[in-house]
């Protein structure tokens, strides 16, 4: 199944029915006064999250959502029927933006979530309606309302609690792949990733899900490479592990040129926590290896681990720091901003 997150989508709420102009005929019956019911309200547009989804792929095939309009109103004082709401089902963690893709209508972030992105139209008075002490036979109904169209677009962030970064073969999948089921690419050749994907990976009888997105190059936020787009897949993640190639010829300029695209791409995502490591270490004697971490350490100005995902060297360790910081994630959530800081869950 193809990857899609990011989707265009065009909707439109039924009208309303129009109320009906109509009076009681009968035998016997001289003046059976109007009976003109009213028209139907027109369907709404709603956006629901539901289990099983983790793509927006159902939105390549179909792009316009027209909900139903009401039926008009008859006589016998009957009401139309209402229209038939659509309902648009998306994986949670999606967000619904306005035609200029940077206002969030919605943030759809849990199962079960329901909004209503479009109302559908009332329906129009009947002639029964307008009945009074002065206006005993009123020829007179409402129409209906129209419904509302409206152009969203689907953008699909991936809820994970841990995203990994690096540049192309920094060995983001080789990791992935390591340490859960996740099966993703892996080449000697950049790009090899060109989706996200997901892993489930557990240390210490723990679960916790790791995000792969495509590698970063220098200029990512401009559009070179793949651009920064997937770097959406990462806000929502509680700590970041980036990857460092050991192998590489320039490591702290690789690891300046991740710490740059993160500024550029903005919000808080260079803000969020961060373990640094020192990859591919297997392929590394002890002297430069020891040189090159503590130049790290001094770049990033904080600790840095060393792995080997290919050799599974240290994958242990780098699993239950980010363990530390997923637990310390939730608990600040937990928290609240006014409660004592010394809680514990």
């Amino acid at each position: 199944m193809k990857f899609l997150d990011l989707a265009k989508v065009y909707i439109r709420s039924g009208s309303g029915g129009n109320g009906a102009v109509s009076f009681r005929r009968e035998k016997f019956m001289e003046y059976g006064g109007p009976d003109g019911g009213d028209g139907g309200r027109g369907g709404d547009v709603v956006v629901e999250v539901v289990e099983g989804l983790n793509t927006l792929i159902d939105f390549r095939y179909q792009q316009h959502f027209f909900a139903k309009s009401g039926q008009g109103g008859m006589g016998r004082q009957r009401t139309g029927k209402n229209g038939d709401t659509i309902v648009l089902r998306v994986p949670a963690g999606t967000e619904v933006l306005d035609e200029d893709e940077e206002t969030v209508i919605a943030d759809m972030a849990e199962v079960g979530q329901r909004v209503v992105l479009v109302k559908g139209g009332n329906g129009g008075f009947g002639n029964l309606h307008f009945k009074s002490a002065t206006n005993q036979a009123p020829r007179n109904a409402n129409p209906g309302q129209p419904g509302v169209e409206r152009t969203i677009w689907l953008r699909l962030k991936l809820i994970a609690d841990a995203g990994l970064l690096g540049l192309p073969n920094a060995g983001k999948s080789t990791f992935l792949a390591a340490t859960s089921n996740a099966r993703p690419k892996i080449a000697d050749y950049p790009f090899t990733t060109l989706h996200p994907n997901l892993g489930i990976v557990g240390v210490d009888n723990v679960e916790f899900v790791v995000a792969d997105i495509p590698g970063l190059i220098e200029g990512a936020h401009e559009g070179r490479g793949l651009g920064d787009r997937f770097l959406g897949h990462v806000e929502r993640c509680a700590v970041l592990l980036h990857l460092v190639d050991g192998t590489a010829e320039d490591v702290i300029g690789d690891y300046h040129t991740i710490i740059n695209e993160l500024e550029a791409y903005g919000g808080h995502l260079a803000d969020k926590p961060r373990v640094t490591v020192l990859n591919k270490i297997d392929a590394l004697d002890a002297d430069y290896k020891a040189d090159l971490r503590a130049a790290l350490e001094e770049a990033s100005g904080g600790k840095v681990m060393e792995m080997s995902g290919a050799a599974k060297m240290g994958t242990t360790e780098v699993l239950r720091a980010l363990r530390v910081q997923i637990d310390d994630s939730r608990v600040r959530i937990r928290k609240g901003p006014d409660e004592d800081a010394s809680w514990q869950p």
